[in-house]
Order: C-alpha cells, then sequence, then structure tokens
C-alpha cells in the first residue's frame, strides 16, 4: 500500500478530523522501526523498538469497517511483534467508543489519560485515553 493509499484510507477513516497526507506517511514510514500492516481497505502503522510496540494509527476505509478489518491488522501486528516486544501500547480518543471496544477485545486496558489531547474541527478537544496490554514473548 503506498504512503497516497494511506492517506486515502486514513482522511476517510477520520473524517470530519484531518487525516494524515502522504508526506507524513513517507517520513513515518521512512523512520527505523517502523512497520505497515496492510489488509483490503485498511492499514495499520506501527513502532517496534525496546521491548515495545507502539500502534501509531490504525484506519480502515468507511465501506470497509464492521467487516473484521480492524480485527485482524490489530491480530497481525500483536502476534508478529511479540518476538521483539513484551508490550503493546496505543492511544485512542475517549469519545471513539468503537475502537475502545476493538481494544478491550484484544487486551487493551486504559493505562493513562490525556486530557484535551485531540483538537477537533469544531473547536472542542477530546481526551486520549492510553491503552497497554502484556504480550507473551516467543
Amino acid at each position: 500500500m503506498t504512503p497516497g493509499e494511506m492517506a486515502r484510507i486514513h482522511s476517510a477513516a477520520f473524517a470530519p478530523q484531518r487525516g494524515w497526507n502522504a508526506d507524513e506517511f513517507t517520513a513515518l514510514l521512512a523512520q527505523p522501526h517502523s512497520s505497515a500492516f496492510t489488509a483490503q481497505g485498511g492499514f495499520a502503522l506501527t513502532r517496534t523498538v525496546a521491548g515495545e510496540t507502539e500502534l501509531l494509527t490504525l484506519a480502515v476505509a468507511p465501506d470497509h469497517q464492521r467487516r473484521g478489518v480492524a480485527h485482524s491488522l490489530i491480530t497481525e501486528w500483536t502476534q508478529s511483534t511479540s518476538t521483539s516486544a513484551e508490550t503493546a501500547f496505543l492511544e485512542v480518543a475517549a469519545d471513539n467508543t468503537g475502537a475502545i471496544a476493538l481494544y478491550n477485545k484484544h487486551g487493551f486496558i486504559q493505562s493513562g489519560l490525556r486530557k484535551a489531547y485531540y483538537a477537533r474541527a469544531d473547536g472542542t478537544a477530546a481526551d486520549a485515553l492510553l491503552m497497554t496490554r502484556a504480550l507473551t514473548r516467543g
């Protein structure tokens, strides 16, 4: 999947908020320890280093949502990084109840809170939940 395709999916998945652009995806993918997991209609971008793996973003195009794409991407990410990481973590907007439920199904629990972290297009702000889960190494 190209950075341009990632940008299109990200913008559609997070509308009306600002999606990341192709240059941002190009820069992230060029960084050491970054990985992309892709599926038809979706992707996950991660960084794994020093025994930890972080979900930087996960996006599924609206016409592919509720079809198990995100579930498959999370499963692939956590299984493939369990040989090099002991902990997986992510942050998610506190008002993104669908994503929170998905992460809970995958064993993630809230481990922190960033107040008013996400600026919204309408001028409001949403808190970010920090979520973690242990991985079985090896």
